[in-house]
């Protein structure tokens, strides 16, 4: 199998299925000639044309707006915003309307788009281009997320996304694009709402999301020289939560650590938790629950202060030795 990047399987999945269905188009700032912030779409237009590549105004608010509605109409737009954090200016649209619409009009409307966003810090991208908002988001009813950690995964999570009949959140970490794994060239589609079990382990259970995924693989990696087994779940989508892995593992190591860069507080990371508190895991448990999130400030340009604002493999460590009584 062929090894490409995080960035070269987001991009193969909305080709290959673009060429597969004429209904499915892009629009965005900038996704055209230049190829997006990130060069996700880079190529794309030479291949399908302005008219499925669709350059927009800079104004979230309506490329969110017109998304709804060539979905209302039978189009299957994927619309990519260029930081996650302007999510903000199309919260309307995103919650009161692509949300909504399919309940209130009793299954007969729906909104089968997918909002592409690259989100999370380490970039020196700053204040306003560096926010980690999924639980914002994942608190809508109507709305599905997710936050794939790998090339495999984020191209079957895409296809998965493309083929709802739901609004998607489709969160792609700055510091993933380069990452690199074995990725089929066929299509091919991972179900949301079914979590991946990483690495197994018998200690602790550790539950992270996009980039803590990584270093909660290299957290166990230094934990395993110490003769500590540690079992990493990635969720992969936030809604719908794969609450049965998780509650599975828990119950099975006896020990939770949920790792997330969002800021702490309110963080999806709290859903987890209680989640394992309400179910049949918590009596299992054999330590209290430990929680690693962002720190409770603007995300810094400084790269250290950015660097110390969010969760490392270190912070990971000591988490883990914690809920174990080690130092």
């Amino acid at each position: 199998m062929r090894e490409i990047t995080y960035l070269e399987a987001v991009r193969e999945a909305m080709s290959q299925e673009m060429r597969k269905n004429d209904d499915v188009f892009i629009l965005g700032e900038d996704i055209g000639v230049y190829g997006g912030a990130f060069g996700v779409t880079r190529g794309m237009i030479e291949e399908f044309g302005p008219e499925r590549v669709r350059n927009t105004p800079i104004s979230e608010s309506g490329i969110a707006g017109a998304a709804v509605g060539s979905a209302l109409t039978g189009m299957r737009p994927i619309l990519e915003l260029q930081f996650s954090d302007f999510i903000t200016i199309a919260l309307d649209q995103i919650a009161n309307q692509a949300a909504k619409v399919r309940y209130m009009y009793g299954g007969k409307g729906k909104v089968p788009m997918v909002l592409r966003t690259p989100s999370g810090s380490g970039t020196g991208a700053a204040a306003q281009h560096s926010q980690s908002l999924e639980a914002w988001v994942a608190h809508v009813p109507g709305l599905k997320v997710v936050q794939p950690s790998t090339a495999y995964d984020v191209k079957g999570l895409l296809k998965a996304a493309m083929d709802d009949d739901n609004p998607v959140i489709f969160y792609e970490h700055k510091l993933l694009y380069k990452s690199k794994s074995d990725v089929p060239e066929e299509q091919y589609s991972i179900p949301l709402g079914q979590a991946d079990v990483k690495r197994e382990g018998t200690d602790t259970t550790i539950v992270a999301t996009a980039i803590m995924v990584q270093r909660a693989l290299e957290a166990a990696d230094e934990l395993e020289k110490e003769g500590i087994s540690v079992e990493v779940i990635d969720p992969r989508t936030l809604v719908p939560l794969d609450e049965e892995t998780i509650i599975k593992s828990v119950s099975k190591t006896g020990r939770l650590v949920v790792v997330h860069e969002a800021v702490k507080r309110g963080g999806y990371g709290g859903e987890i938790a209680s989640m394992i508190a309400e179910s049949a895991a918590f009596d299992y448990l054999d330590a209290p629950i430990k929680r690693l999130g962002g720190a409770e400030s603007p995300i810094p340009y400084n790269p250290e202060l950015e660097k110390a604002h969010v969760p490392q493999v270190p912070d990971i460590v000591k988490a883990v030795k914690e809920t174990l009584n080690r130092k």
